[in-house]
């Protein structure tokens, strides 16, 4: 985009006694929210969760916003979920029951937020993260990393939002091949599967994404906000039918002799 360079100011949605997990840069009409632990990968925890919740809140308030970019800091988009929780959800069924509407909610909010959401994927994008990425309006991914979805792998049901999204975008076929397998799917793969719309270099994909998403926010707001919310009907429709038993099915996954006997294994493989 030609001109002046624009003025960026960043804001960091609040946290009890943490760093921010989430930063939010605003640049004119779009709002560029980072993810914030990059040492863990940008896995989400239950600030993580929280803070991306307060931030779909903020956005249905801000009146002049037109379009949110979504990426990561450090060297991954988002490795899904935390694996320091593995342990806790076999024996805290509490827990457990908030991480499953944390993660519904997730879903719920990327749906139905009224602009456009463009994903910027820097770095790996893995389990939740995967679902973060196609929950998205518009994705563009480093043409270097990849995507999957390793739920089954890690014996869970691939429950909290996948199986929303990918069937939506890919043949049914190609998305059990890789939902139940966890394999790496390229960026060039995502590409040609219809869960990301452009490959671009590493060094560009922040830049890309916000140029598109000012792109969006250029055009008549109501026609874009409700032409997306139209589409995403689809989606809605996927959720209602689907999220419900998937959630459901994910958490009886924690009680599997197969679910206990993984952070093992992880420890043996050396990850």
């Amino acid at each position: 985009m030609s001109g002046a360079p624009r003025r960026c100011i960043v804001e960091r949605i609040p946290a009890v006694l943490t760093e921010a997990s989430l930063i939010v840069e605003t640049d004119g009409p779009v709002r560029i929210v980072r993810l914030n632990r990059p040492d863990a990968l940008n896995a989400f925890d239950g600030e993580l969760h929280h803070q991306m919740g307060a931030f779909w809140s903020q956005i249905e308030q801000d009146n002049d916003v037109r379009a949110v970019v979504i990426t990561g800091n450090g060297r991954a988009f988002s490795a899904g979920g935390n694996l320091d929780d593995f342990e806790l959800f076999k024996v805290n069924f509490g827990e457990r029951r908030k991480a499953m509407r944390m993660a519904r909610r997730l879903v719920d909010e990327m749906l139905n937020v009224h602009v456009p959401v463009v994903a910027a994927v820097n770095g790996p994008a893995v389990g939740l993260g995967a679902t973060l990425m196609t929950l998205c309006d518009i994705v563009f991914i480093a043409e270097d990393t990849f995507v999957a979805d390793p739920h089954v792998a890690s014996a869970l049901v691939a429950g909290d939002g996948g199986a929303v999204t990918w069937p939506a975008y890919a043949s049914l076929l190609r998305v059990k091949q890789y939902l139940l397998t966890g394999d790496r799917i390229p960026a060039a793969t995502a590409v040609e599967m219809g869960l990301a719309n452009f490959a671009v270099p590493a060094a560009e994909v922040v830049g890309q994404a916000t140029a598109f998403a000012h792109r969006l926010a250029s055009l008549p707001p109501q026609a874009v906000q409700d032409t997306k919310l139209l589409l995403n009907q689809i989606l809605r429709s996927n959720a209602v039918s689907i999220l419900g038993m998937g959630l459901a099915s994910e958490s009886q996954s924690h009680d599997t002799t197969d679910y206990a006997e993984f952070p093992q294994k992880m420890k043996v493989k050396g990850r």
